[in-house]
Parts: structure tokens; sequence; C-alpha cells
């Protein structure tokens, strides 16, 4: 058999997958305001499209003056964060679960992966309260339509690692992006001292 004609099976497939719960770094040449140096969690990913929020864009807003019932079991600090630039007249709420809770028959909870669930803004939350670490309330979101982020990917605007359930609520950080890069394997944790600013190299 020629060898141009053996099928290509020898080596795994090196194509990120995106799957609720991945997280989408951004790479260093992503220069759009949008999404520079940002770390969107992936909430939906299918044939239709994909959905998710941007984690590290915390807002002026503070969560009591437009949703005052969840400010409470929002965690510091509590303000709104920009999830993306969809929408942002709108809001989405994500939450991480405590260890060993069960959501089943409760109102307002729908698993996103792992610990990290949806939270529907229009639940009781006293009813949420005891099941959730806290929660993080996100004005708008990011969305690819069929096929957009695929196209994204192949041209290496994006990173996948997978998400921990404390990224989405975790303490406010100097630089959220780099902290997920540096627990990558290398060679993708060395770019997690790429300057913010090129310029200043």
């Amino acid at each position: 058999m020629d060898p141009a004609d053996e099928p290509d099976d020898r080596t795994a497939s090196t194509e990120p997958v995106v799957r609720p719960g991945s997280l989408l770094v951004s790479a260093t040449d992503l220069t759009e305001p949008a999404f520079r140096r940002t770390v969107v969690y992936v909430i939906e990913h299918n044939d239709a499209g994909s959905l998710g929020v941007v984690l590290n864009r915390v807002s002026d807003t503070a969560v009591h003056t437009v949703l005052p019932q969840w400010a409470q079991l929002c965690v510091r600090p509590k303000a709104l964060y920009v999830g993306g630039p969809v929408k942002l007249d709108s809001a989405l709420c994500l939450a991480t679960l405590r260890t060993g809770a069960r959501i089943e028959g409760v109102p307002g909870l729908r698993r996103v992966h792992g610990r990290v669930v949806m939270v529907d803004l229009d639940s009781d939350p006293d009813q949420v309260g005891p099941h959730v670490e806290g929660v993080r309330v996100f004005a708008g979101y990011s969305g690819w339509t069929m096929g957009q982020l695929e196209g994204e990917l192949q041209r290496d605007d994006w990173m996948v690692v997978s998400a921990l359930p404390s990224d989405v609520i975790g303490p406010p950080r100097g630089d959220l992006w780099a902290h997920v890069l540096r627990r990558q394997p290398l060679p993708l944790a060395m770019l997690a001292s790429h300057p913010i600013e090129v310029e200043r190299n």
C-alpha cells in the first residue's frame, strides 16, 4: 500500500474540544477591545452556536443598585461583571454549588458543568442560597453563531482549557488571564508572563 493512502490515525487529534465548562482564553495577539486578554466561561456549545461570559471584566455598577435581592448572595466584589458585548441591558447569573449539594427539584438552578450552575434571576434567592457558595451576575454575554467560534479557533484567536469551579466566583485577581495560563502545562504556561502592553517589553 502506498503510504500516502494510509489513514492518518496514528496520532490523536489536536483540535481543541469546546464544551460547557471550557474556558476560552484570548490569544496574545487578539486585540479586539471586547475580548483582549479575556477569559470566557462557555455555558452552551452546540450546532446552533456558542454562548459564554467574560469572567474578568468587572464594572462600576453595584449589584444592589439593579438586583438588590441578589446582592447578599453575590461574592466580592459585589458588582456586575461585563459578560460580553451582546445584550448589555440583560443579566445572566452563574453560581458554584456547595460540595455535595443536590439541585434536583430546586427551582431556578440549571447545571452547566460540574458544580457550576446557571441561576434564574426571577427565582427566590432564599431557595437558591443554601445550595451555592456564591453567585456572580453578568451584564450581557458573549455569543457566536453556528461555525463562528470554530473559525476563530482555526485562526488561533483562543486557547481552550478546562475551568475550575473557583474561576466563576473566585476572588478578584490582578490578572485572571495570567492565572489561568500559569496553571496549564508547558508551553501555554509560558504565556502567563506575556506583557499586557507589548510595547512596554
